[in-house]
């Protein structure tokens, strides 16, 4: 299977948020790495790895959201929630014994890119705006306070 390329049209102009895009993209394509090994032990710690990731992503991103009053906040979370809840039905029918590799990456790829050209794009300027406000008034530490709260 292809390793998923990041490309200029999944930036969102926000850094920090294209950062976290990209590690996500690297958690990806190490499961798709450590699919071809076959190894259990290693599939399931990227797995681990892979969710711990991208609910700390996921958490980061609804708090830029709520911080720059988005109105979708909700709608967008319940996506987020949505998809946690598929991908660990992958986790438990691997758990299992079932080897759900390839199906996971087709589902993570095709996901992320879809959820960043549309969902993300959607809070983008609202955020970006935001951010920038609160550079302006010397504030950018709830930004770095943030990170620290969320990544450790």
């Amino acid at each position: 299977m292809a390793h998923i390329e990041w490309t200029r049209d999944l930036d969102t102009g926000i850094q920090v948020i294209d950062n976290q895009h990209k590690r996500t993209v690297e958690y990806i394509n190490k499961l798709d790495d450590a699919g071809v090994t076959s190894d259990k032990e290693l599939i399931s710690g990227v797995l681990t790895e892979l969710v711990d990731y991208t609910l700390s992503h996921f958490t980061f991103e609804e708090s830029l959201m709520e911080e720059a009053g988005y109105p979708f906040v909700r709608g967008h979370k319940r996506v987020h929630q949505l998809f946690v809840k598929r991908v660990g039905d992958y986790i438990q029918r691997f758990k299992m014994g079932e080897d759900i590799t390839e199906e996971l990456l087709n589902t993570l790829k095709a996901w992320l890119v879809n959820h960043i050209k549309s969902d993300d794009n959607d809070y983008v300027e609202l955020v970006r705006t935001n951010l920038q406000g609160l550079d302006s008034k010397k504030e950018g530490g709830w930004l770095s306070r943030s990170l620290k709260n969320i990544f450790g």
